[in-house]
């Protein structure tokens, strides 16, 4: 299943959440049998000793109070005490061992949904916002965690109570039962039509949520924009908008629920007044006794509790069934880009022997536009070409073909002979090195932020790769040197530094082929000069494809290829180009101020 849409959202936005939806948690309960068959043991043994607690009410009445025999008050009395006391234990084993079972299985949903994410390809984010993403993550996933470390084990205990008191009821006064259980449909038809607008609403209340957090979170990652272009105001009340209807969303949902609990209850606890009132004609004309009596409305208590709470906690699985199936819905959906189910066999190293052939490509959010339009080229080893052309003409598609973020419509892409399709994407990834013009850093260290670019790098390896890329003079001057934290996206950085440590996980990266988006362009002349010279060592020998939006980069580029509306214009020297084609002679006249 592919999601894609104007709003970007990654899973349906459709009033769904039937409670059979639920069912994928059950193998994620599989690794924890154990725990919780003693989790359901423990809940056998609290019902039952409540339920038995009836049976020690009467025999307190009856044979202690109505008896007046102080002996046999007493013994009553222990018997209800030891009751209690197994009952304390018992509740407290099930409470931890459902809570703990709820923590685990809902970190193994966040890692599976989080894992498959990380396996997506570049067009589902492209067409994903991320504040949906992370609504996944957090909010439909404490649904979760609610239902299973909680109102499972709520709806099953009070299931066994409701079902051990009705026996009760008839065990105790056969009578007195069918009164009670006159109000049984009076409380279920109403739970099963406004339950069923419950789910709507929480399904609807979830999307709503989603819409909050994805315009929170572009919001706060863009504040230096929101800030100088004065747009707090304005921001805050879109946000307030989102807010709001999530707000009345969630009132109506409360609405409903208050009102489903409200009538369940009333229709059970009048019950129990009514049959209250009968039971005592009974027990006046001998019928039954004062201690079954007192059993009989300890009972229709426990099955008028046990009713009231499992409507309340319909309403948890409903909106639990609804956050399940999002998250199912975001595991169905299958990568565009995937591993081979019969790979090509990797080299330890490629030689760097680049081709494209015809090939056409769209990206997702523009399937009418055509970012390549049949691009053919060759690159042999060791070769370093430049890419030049206006904004849009496809010198970063070029790239981001090669890194296989995408697949192209049409054509072929080889390395070393190669089809990329047919290889392990993971696996080519590793003999490429990437400097984007703008690089991301992670809000970690700076040691951590240089080492991503080879996990095992030693403490030399990663001191080397600063030094030759030109950051080892500012990471020393900062706070804790290495291990000094560079914030969220390396806000404590400047443009330049962060574009230097993009070149150092290269550089500690040692790839086959070299893949540089104008990895100067944020660096000051004197900067740019000293990376430059690391960048020609790391060059040396190996196939490089350079962005260049400057002249130092096309002088020393051994072909240049000139792009325009995603297709190749032209190929050559700097010289040759400035003679044969018009498009870079203008290009240069602007940029290169030739």
């Amino acid at each position: 299943m592919r999601i894609s849409g104007a709003a970007g959202s990654a899973v349906s936005a459709a009033p769904k959440g039937k409670i059979s939806s639920l069912k994928p948690i059950f193998n994620y309960l599989r690794p924890y049998r154990t725990q919780s068959l003693l989790a359901s043991f423990a809940l056998c043994f609290t019902s039952a000793a409540v339920l038995g607690m009836g049976k020690g009410l009467s025999y307190l009445v009856d044979e202690g109070i109505g008896k007046g025999d102080v002996h046999l008050l007493n013994k009553s009395f222990m018997l209800l005490a030891g009751i209690v006391l197994l009952l304390a234990f018992a509740t407290y084993a099930r409470y931890y061992l459902v809570s703990w079972i709820g923590e685990k299985v809902v970190a193994d949903i966040r890692g599976d949904v989080y894992k498959h994410l990380l396996r997506q390809d570049m067009g589902f984010f492209e067409t994903t916002r991320t504040g949906e993403l992370l609504s996944l993550l957090t909010t439909d996933t404490t649904l979760l965690q609610t239902v299973v470390g909680s109102s499972v084990s709520i709806a099953m205990r009070n299931s066994l109570l409701l079902i051990g008191g009705c026996t009760m009821l008839m065990v105790t006064s056969m009578r007195l039962s069918g009164y009670v259980f006159l109000v049984v449909p009076l409380v279920v038809v109403p739970i099963i039509f406004l339950g069923r607008k419950v789910r709507v609403l929480s399904r609807e209340s979830q999307s709503k949520i989603a819409d909050i957090s994805s315009h929170a979170e572009e919001t706060l990652s863009g504040m230096r924009t929101i800030q100088s272009l004065v747009l707090e105001e304005y921001e805050f009340k879109r946000f307030s908008g989102y807010v709001d209807e999530a707000l009345q969303v969630a009132i109506r949902r409360i609405r409903l629920r208050a009102l489903l609990t409200a009538i369940a209850i009333t229709m059970v606890l009048g019950a129990v007044v009514a049959v209250l009132w009968l039971g005592g004609h009974d027990v006046i004309n001998g019928v039954i006794s004062a201690g079954d009596l007192s059993a009989f409305v300890f009972y229709a208590m426990l099955v008028a509790g046990a009713t009231g709470a499992i409507s309340e906690v319909v309403g948890d699985l409903q909106r639990a069934a609804g956050a399940m199936e999002r998250l199912m819905e975001m595991k169905e959906i299958v990568p565009l880009i995937s591993t081979p189910l019969e790979p090509l066999n990797l080299p330890e190293k490629f030689a760097g022997n680049l081709s494209f052939d015809k090939v056409s490509f769209y990206y997702p959010s523009r399937p009418l536009y055509a970012a390549l339009d049949e691009v053919s080229f060759n690159i042999k080893t060791g070769e370093r070409i430049a890419l030049v052309g206006p904004s849009g003409a496809g010198k970063s598609t070029i790239m981001q073909l090669l890194l296989r973020f995408y697949d192209a419509k049409s054509g072929s892409i080889l390395i070393d002979g190669l089809d990329l399709t047919k290889l392990d994407p993971r696996g080519f990834r590793a003999h490429i090195g990437l400097v984007p013009q703008d690089p991301v850093m992670f809000s970690t260290t700076a040691r951590e932020n240089i080492a991503l670019g080879k996990i095992s790098a030693s403490e030399a390896e990663i001191i080397t790769a600063a030094q030759q890329s030109e950051c080892w003079e500012f990471i020393q001057k900062l706070p804790d040197g290495l291990d000094s934290q560079l914030g969220e996206k390396g806000v404590r950085l400047s443009g330049g530094q962060r574009q230097r440590m993009a070149i150092a996980r290269v550089m500690l990266r040692n790839p086959d082929i070299l893949l540089l988006d104008e990895a100067t362009s944020a660096l000051d002349s004197e900067n740019e000069q000293k990376v430059q010279q690391a960048l020609e060592k790391l060059m040396h020998g190996r196939t490089s494809l350079v962005i260049a939006h400057r002249l130092a980069t096309v002088q020393n580029a051994d072909r240049i290829l000139v792009l325009d509306e995603g297709r190749v214009q032209a190929s050559g020297t700097h010289e040759e180009l400035l003679v044969s084609s018009p498009l870079y002679a203008r290009l240069a006249k602007m940029q290169f101020g030739e």
